[in-house]
């Protein structure tokens, strides 16, 4: 018996879709629209995410040392290790900077020749420090550079200087968080437009049903039993609308994405794309919850003209 009230109630949910093609094509338009703009800003907020999170793990604060003795560099790295934020340290030896700077020349390489002697060796050894978390880079180096003030008493200067990219870094962290606020603004915008469209569309229905509401009413229906075919409605158009918005935003990102890879610039600084099917199971958790949220908002909001809530 059970199963027959419920199979009767999502019969009459599909019915509603099917008789009313006009209005149930605005609404899975205005859905539609509402989703595909929140996928674009809900992508690139991903995507803005895991570049910030690439450069966390390869951005690097380069310290710069003065010639010290190899056991105060050991107790520097130490130091270093233990300030909070810092994910990495690497030691870069005077031949390994001397090494890098030739292959920055490339061609031009034997211009550096004369530096190949240690005693001649002008390039400094230096700790290259990766960070947990790029909004700390200050923190971090403003910690790294107390070292000097630590041993002001022995006169021994530690750091020659301290290197880092953090306009690179305020820029990606600005970036993130404005998608992030302008995402949530959007979306709760759309979703209001959605909710109108759909608590009008199915209004519509619910007019040119009064009669047989009024009937059902007089009968003995519950207000339950009446309302959930028209809740049943908004849901499947609204999972509709998901299920169109994910197709297309996923054949557009792939062709997208493929064309940005195969870009000169993106292969120079070595940031990937984060893929579809990464982020297939969050979108569609995502879409079926606006998706059937929004329909079961609009079809309450409809009835409550003719329902005692």
């Amino acid at each position: 018996m059970r199963y027959n009230v419920i199979a009767y109630l999502i019969g009459e949910g599909f019915r509603n879709v099917l008789k009313n093609k006009k209005s149930t094509s605005a609404s899975l338009i205005i859905m539609c629209l509402t989703m595909l703009i929140f996928g674009i800003f809900f992508i690139l907020g991903e995507n803005v995410n895991s570049m910030v999170r690439q450069v966390e793990s390869a951005q690097g604060i380069e310290v710069f040392l003065e010639d010290i003795s190899e056991e105060k560099t050991k107790e520097v790295e130490q130091y270093i290790k233990n300030i909070d934020g810092v994910s990495t340290v690497t030691y870069k030896t005077k031949e390994q900077a001397l090494n890098q700077v030739k292959s920055q020349f490339k061609e031009r390489a034997y211009l550096l020749t004369a530096y190949d002697d240690p005693e001649n060796n002008i390039f400094p050894a230096s700790f290259v420090v990766t960070l947990t978390d790029l909004s700390k880079s200050s923190e971090v180096q403003q910690k790294i550079a107390d070292i000097d003030k630590n041993a002001a008493n022995d006169d021994e200067k530690v750091i020659s200087r301290i290197t880092s990219r953090d306009d690179t870094v305020n820029m990606l962290l600005n970036i993130a968080n404005g998608i992030r606020i302008i995402t949530g603004v959007i979306l709760v915008f759309l979703i209001l437009i959605s909710i109108f469209i759909i608590s009008n569309t199915i209004k519509l229905t619910v007019h040119a049903r009064r009669k047989e509401i009024s009937i059902m009413k007089y009968v003995g229906a519950t207000n339950s039993f009446i309302r959930w075919p028209f809740i049943v409605e908004g849901m499947i158009i609204g999972i509709i609308a998901g299920a169109i918005s994910m197709l297309i935003v996923g054949v557009v990102y792939n062709l997208v994405t493929q064309k940005i890879l195969e870009s000169l610039v993106v292969s120079s600084i070595h940031i990937s794309l984060v893929s579809f099917s990464t982020m297939f199971n969050l979108i569609a958790i995502v879409y079926l919850g606006l998706g059937v949220g929004i329909g079961i908002i609009g079809s309450c909001i409809s009835m409550r003209k003719y329902l005692k809530v």
